[in-house]
């Protein structure tokens, strides 16, 4: 079996020592060792964090594509949308500052592109709490404007103040996800939030405390994606509980004077070979009425 792996393809090879080094490739490709626990473990996290990666430039597609086809953001929560975008752009910069291996964030990236996009769909189909605060142009303009602001400081930040930032990713975790678990428990439903972004990010944080404790071994984003999970949890969970809620409230509400095609198909063969008759209702008569003669008559009362 050595004999065919240790004489793969050199595009093969090359592939597979950059992703997993020669070390690496050497002792589980070229000699099939098995035993290597460490290069194993080296492999899996690189194997899942490029996994996260493709995965997390999709993740949030599923609920831009709900937004877009219900013309709605109901249930989304604007500030988490806000402070969650902030703080995977903070995750990103700071990673790509320190030189950590893209496989170890680069699907930050990716959402930190897609949900930007959300949020300005959010401020362009508002929820009837933010309609006529302002107009929606200026809104957007300013929202633009912050986002392009906001990717030109990290980039340019010293890396000492981009390492406070990163710890203050903790907080901006916990607060970025309280404003939509608490608007979930309080309408009693997740409305347009999507289970698979939210399943997603679930795995993805779970995957990512394996791969940053592999091959980086900060502490700060350990604690970052820990505490994301716990988050992404709760939500989860609501998820699980509101689950149908909303199709459940809705069931049995008919417009008023209006039939679905399934009613107008069940009737259509009892209308037929019928006649229908329509008879004008008889104008009322008038109370007091006037003689031929013109005069007025009035009874006397005793």
């Amino acid at each position: 079996m050595t004999a065919v792996t240790q004489n793969l393809p050199k595009f093969i090879s090359d592939l597979g020592i950059s992703i997993i080094g020669e070390k690496c490739y050497s002792s589980l490709v070229k000699n099939l060792n098995v035993g290597d626990v460490d290069c194993l473990k080296y492999s899996l996290s690189k194997g899942l964090g490029i996994g996260i990666v493709v995965g997390g430039s999709i993740m949030k597609v599923p609920q831009l594509l709900l937004i877009l086809s219900g013309r709605s953001a109901r249930g989304l929560s604007l500030p988490a949308y806000v402070l969650e975008t902030l703080a995977y752009a903070i995750t990103a910069a700071y990673s790509y500052r320190n030189e950590f291996p893209f496989s170890t964030y680069g699907e930050n990236l990716f959402l930190t592109i897609q949900n930007t996009i959300i949020t300005l769909l959010i401020i362009y189909f508002p929820t009837p709490s933010l309609r006529n605060v302002q107009a929606i142009g200026p809104q957007l303009a300013i929202a633009s404007a912050a986002s392009v602001a906001s990717a030109v400081a990290l980039y340019i930040l010293p890396k000492d103040i981009l390492s406070l930032l990163q710890m203050a990713t903790l907080p901006l975790s916990l607060f970025s996800k309280l404003p939509q678990i608490m608007q979930n428990a309080r309408a009693q439903s997740t409305g347009q939030l999507s289970a698979f972004a939210v399943v997603s990010q679930i795995v993805g944080c779970l995957a990512r405390l394996f791969t940053t404790a592999t091959e980086v071994g900060d502490l700060i984003v350990t604690a970052g994606f820990a505490l994301a999970l716990v988050l992404n949890l709760l939500l989860g969970a609501q998820m699980w509980m509101y689950w149908g809620k909303d199709h459940r409230e809705d069931f049995g509400k008919t417009q008023i004077g209006s039939l679905s095609e399934k009613e107008k198909e069940d009737w259509a063969p009892e209308r037929q070979g019928r006649v229908e008759v329509v008879v004008t209702p008889k104008s009322p008569v008038p109370r007091h009425t006037a003689s031929p003669s013109g005069r007025k008559w009035a009874r006397k009362v005793d």
